[in-house]
């Protein structure tokens, strides 16, 4: 999947020629792993950026096609020991054959851990004879039997350590052609030195001193290869699913259109649809395509794109959006996008690349990996020579448990899993509830933000006038009012006029008649209404046709301190009434702000409106702050301002002269109802044009990044106390030794906790209404 685009720096200048690409990757095993791949990605000529995200196995890179193409990039990966091919479009077909390749993955670890499970039976109980009443006397200790059987336990553990463990010896020996170790490096290291040591203590006993106790370590190679090989497995399945949030989004993809072709209406497959089809949609369908409706009306489900709970209606000229579901009627509509260009594949893309992005944290964890093998190799062999110098006898046995031990318990694989897991999950989550997050950066921020800044129009308020109030003079009755100004009105292109005409239409009334329409630009409109002469203005306007307008002035008063325009009407040259015409405040913008002060948020409002309207708005939503009368220009400084201050600040808008102070703010919050370029600048996209989508998006910040914490200090905690215990640290004061086995299992289940542990942010719900 590419991807090419110009970028611009915050001076305005332009770096021309830049290219992105996804890649999957096959082939790593922990952190160390990424660090390679990253390293060997960024020493190509031509590479602006490359992260690498082990929890979904692939690579974002940013590149200048001028001089590098993606086959230079697949081959700088094969280089370092891995395979890659460019990721293709998620769709139904490629997500069933990915799902196909991690099943058989899966299979494949299974059946090698059954094999190394069966083989580790028999190694286990003739190692311990004495667990099992009457085999010593089978099998005399130090009797040549002994020395048999030992060999034909050795035969049998070579499969064991061929195929069941084949996995390390490859990962192994690629890193090494690289000058690189990693986690296969340590477990076959660790098994090697066991089998080794086996081997020579049944062929050649007579390297060891005399007297020494001298066994091999079957057991160990095999239940530490069975150990590791399950929790490979375990993992496998578990990681499967932190993407399950991309498989809901593909699988409510329409597999199918009904075209209109030359009168007649033919099933398609939905990719084969082109733009400027006629689809035919039919009730319970799914709309396949983007569109435009041509003909027909009909009530549509779209909560699963926006997360609107109540149909939309949608009628001739209405947007239609690919996979919503419709409920009633049947219509047609002309498709305008399809394939990738839709606004779910949209969506998919969008959440993909934030899922295989890096959040601040993660490249310290990276840093810290890279160290982390090297390191164990170091302590392990330092721990064999102190144990082999100082340690008590049989000093070799202890020396090779010490060494193998160490080698196995260190587990880079859940450090290099703890982030990316739980953000792969979190992001995934975030497009659940309509809240699209476009990286790992933007959702480590969202975790601090204290204060929210809003813009007012289209964002706390719906960004169109409505009629608030109507009050009329005595002998005149609201609805004849309503119904003189909405039939005059409707010839008026100014915004206040379409709001009068559209609550006639709401309440039902019928028009009249309208000739002589005369317009004074800024003032007021007139014209003969059924019959009567009909104003519709200012004050002043009023006032010059010789009406009385001291009663409508004291009505104005009223309303002028609430931020509502009043509309003066006379009738036949007598003063008939007031309506009142405001941007009214969203239906949920209140409750979601009494949300934002639970979570302790503290909220201000931009808008370039005049105080008292901004005031007024203020009020009744229960906003902290107010800007007013703010220029577009400088809406930026403003966030500047409270970021002096020492705040983390989100900046939620929805046009285009929200983008500077989008870009600006720490995260920047786009509705997704808003213009493109506000959506382009933003960290963040509400697909919904709630408020509460806000909240749902600071609220899985908050749980994703304390999940990751959670996860780093598992993995963490697990290695700082595991590899001193498994270097022997207990034994002088309690005279405790760590088995191998032991290490093996500690070592497989570590990273399938952290997975798991991840996975329960799939659970996770918003404390308040859903965005």
């Amino acid at each position: 999947m590419t991807a090419h685009f110009h970028t611009h720096t915050h001076d305005g200048s332009e770096q021309a020629h830049e290219t992105s690409v996804r890649l999957d990757i096959k082939g790593m095993n922990c952190a160390s792993c990424v660090a390679s791949i990253e390293t060997g990605l960024k020493d190509v000529a031509g590479v602006k950026a490359a992260t690498v995200n082990f929890a979904n196995a692939t690579a974002m890179i940013s590149y200048d096609p001028l001089q590098v193409d993606t086959a230079d990039l697949l081959n700088a990966i094969a280089d370092v020991g891995y395979q890659a091919r460019e990721a293709t479009d998620a769709t139904d077909d490629a997500e069933k054959k990915d799902e196909a390749e991690r099943e058989q993955e899966y299979r494949t670890l299974i059946n090698k851990f059954r094999l190394a499970a069966l083989i580790s039976v028999p190694n286990v109980i003739l190692m311990y004879p004495k667990v099992v009443p009457g085999l010593t006397t089978l099998i005399p200790p130090g009797s040549e039997i002994e020395r048999w059987v030992w060999g034909a336990m050795g035969l049998l553990t070579l499969p064991v350590l061929v195929w069941s463990g084949s996995q390390f010896f490859f990962g192994m020996w690629a890193a090494l052609k690289h000058r690189s170790a990693n986690m296969h490096t340590l477990i076959a290291l660790g098994v090697s030195a066991a089998f080794a040591y086996s081997v020579a203590a049944v062929l050649f006993p007579g390297l060891f001193p005399e007297g020494a106790a001298v066994e091999p370590f079957w057991d160990v190679t095999t239940v530490v290869i069975a150990l590791v090989v399950l929790g490979l497995a375990l993992e496998s399945k578990a990681r499967g699913k932190t993407s399950e949030a991309i498989r809901k989004l593909i699988g409510i993809q329409a597999k199918t259109a009904f075209v209109v072709h030359e009168g007649k209406i033919q099933e398609i497959p939905v990719e084969d649809v082109v733009v400027g089809d006629i689809v035919m949609v039919r009730p319970g369908d799914k709309v396949p395509v983007d569109g435009i409706v041509e003909d027909g009306t009909s009530s549509v489900d779209e909560s699963m794109i926006t997360g609107e709970s109540m149909p939309v209606e949608k009628s001739p000229g209405d947007e239609i959006i690919g996979a919503t579901m419709n409920k009633s009627g049947s219509f047609r509509f002309k498709a305008t996008k399809v394939g990738k260009d839709t606004a779910l594949a949209n969506i998919i893309h969008m959440v993909q690349e934030a899922q295989g992005s890096k959040a601040p944290i993660q490249r310290i964890v990276d840093q810290v990996s890279g160290y982390f093998v090297p390191t164990v190799m170091i302590l392990a062999i330092l721990a064999f020579i102190i144990w082999y110098d100082f340690g008590p006898e049989p000093r070799l046995i202890y020396s090779i448990i010490v060494l193998v031990t160490t080698l196995v318990i260190a587990c880079p694989c859940a450090l290099g899993l703890a982030t990316p897991t739980s953000l792969t999950v979190g992001i995934g989550k975030g497009a659940e509830n309509g809240i699209l997050i476009r990286s790992g950066d933007a959702l480590q921020t969202a975790e601090r933000i204290n204060v929210v800044v809003l813009d007012k129009t289209g964002t706390v308020t719906k960004g169109e006038p409505s009629l608030t109030d109507i009050t009329v003079m005595p002998g005149f009755i609201d609805d004849d009012v309503l119904a003189f100004a909405a039939s005059l009105e409707q010839y008026s292109e100014h915004p206040l006029g379409e709001a009068v005409v559209q609550a006639a239409t709401d309440r039902g009334l019928e028009l009249y008649d309208t000739s002589d329409i005369q317009t004074t630009p800024g003032h007021g409109i007139s014209g003969v209404v059924g019959g009567v002469r009909v104003f519709i203005g200012t004050s002043k306007f009023l006032a010059q046709q010789n009406i009385d307008t001291r009663g409508l002035e004291d009505i104005s008063s009223i309303f002028s301190p609430h931020g509502k325009t009043p509309v003066l009407v006379g009738v036949d040259n007598k003063p008939a009434g007031v309506m009142a015409i405001a941007d009214t405040v969203k239906p949920d913008s209140k409750a979601a702000i009494k949300r934002f002060h639970e979570m302790g948020l503290k909220v201000v409002m931009l808008t370039g409106d005049q105080q008292q309207t901004a005031e007024a708005i203020a009020r009744e939503v229960g906003i902290d702050q107010i800007f007013a009368q703010v220029l577009p220009e400088h809406k930026s400084d403003k966030v500047k301002s409270l970021q002096a201050d020492g705040n983390v600040v989100a900046m939620v808008g929805d046009g285009i002269n929200d983008a500077p102070a989008l870009v600006a703010a720490d995260v920047g919050i786009a509705i997704g109802s808003g213009t493109d370029v506000a959506i382009e600048a933003a960290d963040v996209t509400l697909i919904k044009g709630s408020l509460h989508g806000v909240a749902t998006a600071i609220e899985i910040s908050r749980a994703t990044m304390r999940n990751v914490r959670q996860n780093l200090v598992g993995a963490f905690g697990y290695n700082a106390l595991g590899i001193p215990v498994a270097m022997g640290l207990l034994y002088p004061v309690f005279g405790i030794l760590m088995s191998p086995i032991i290490a093996g299992a500690a070592m497989a289940f570590s990273s399938v906790t952290v997975v798991t542990n991840a996975n329960r942010l799939r659970f996770f719900e918003p404390k308040g209404a859903t965005s």
